[in-house]
């Protein structure tokens, strides 16, 4: 089993730690950040605080990538500047709502004439989203204007080295090292769905442990998703719509059985996520509350993994 160490960096209270199992990075439709030998060298796993909205930037032997970006204007990309981010090797936007997207706008009109430090990203990589034409548009113009090359995931793909051309199908390791990896299981490529039943899901890997990187995914697309992944299962899950009361089914949760579960909302948000009627779902999963984070209560939460240690509770 791989040692999972978790960081929680609360407003109002000095930073939590746990420890859950192995850690994560990238491999072909495949992107690693760093070049094996990752054995001491932690891999991090933050939900940013952006209010309500996604942003998980990921880490390993200081390379970055980013799934979602969570809205604009809230200082996503100084946020990022912040904990020394000037280069992401890739971006994952998984559908077209602006609360998971807008952040990637702030990405123009940085550099020397503004005085504002630019964050460059090798790699953009999108799902097929059919909706949020306006905002669609907005995010590749600015993909353009940067010059970042645009590519599309479905289910079987690999996340490999930046830059190089995706491929599908059987998704294996890459082979260096322990590099963590990230597979797409949803959508498939037959799938023409719009908004958040389009949300890109990553499942990430590494050694023993996994992690669910579920966007928006509603309670249908989870049935879906599972009719697809029947035994799927994942030691951390980001909480599906922000903990909406339209998702989270008690199936999938119970079926994906996560050690530790992350819901992104904004502090009293009009939609009160995370409902209540799904935290409770999350309590008889995980059998212990501290175990369920929530941006809107804890702020920014940090997961540092290691492997080749055991896993114990917070």
């Amino acid at each position: 089993m791989g040692h999972f160490f978790f960081c929680a960096k609360i407003r109002v209270r000095a930073a939590l730690f746990a420890l859950v199992t192995a850690a994560l990075f990238v491999a072909g439709c495949t992107c690693e950040f760093g070049e094996g030998g990752g054995d001491d060298a932690p891999f991090r796993v933050t939900f940013i605080d952006v209010g309500q909205g996604l942003a998980v930037l990921l880490e390993h032997e200081g390379r970055f990538a980013m799934y979602d970006m969570g809205p604009d204007s809230v200082g996503v990309v100084d946020s990022l500047v912040a904990r020394g981010v000037d280069t992401l090797e890739w971006v994952v936007l998984g559908h077209n709502h602006r609360d998971h997207v807008g952040g990637f706008m702030e990405l123009v009109g940085r550099g020397v004439s503004s005085g504002a430090p630019r964050v460059h990203v090798r790699q953009l990589f999108v799902g097929p989203d059919t909706a949020g034409g306006f905002v669609r548009d907005s995010v590749l113009r600015v993909a353009r204007g940067l010059g970042v090359p645009v590519d599309t995931l479905f289910r079987g793909c690999v996340l490999g080295v930046a830059g190089s051309a995706l491929s599908s199908g059987s998704a294996q390791s890459s082979g260096i090292g322990d590099a963590p990896r990230f597979e797409v299981l949803w959508p498939p490529d037959y799938v023409r769905e719009g908004g958040n039943p389009a949300s890109v899901v990553l499942r990430v890997e590494f050694g023993a442990f996994s992690a669910l990187l579920t966007g928006d995914l509603d309670s249908v697309g989870e049935r879906r998703l599972l009719e697809l992944s029947p035994t799927l299962t994942a030691g951390l899950l980001q909480v599906p719509h922000h903990g909406s009361d339209g998702s989270s089914s008690l199936r999938f949760v119970a079926q994906v059985a996560p050690e530790y579960a992350v819901a992104s909302a904004g502090q009293g948000n009009p939609y009160g996520h995370p409902r209540e009627s799904v935290v409770r779902k999350y309590g008889y999963v995980l059998r212990d509350t501290a175990r369920f984070f929530r941006t809107d209560r804890d702020g920014s939460v940090m997961f540092e993994l290691y492997s080749g240690l055991g896993v114990t509770g917070p």
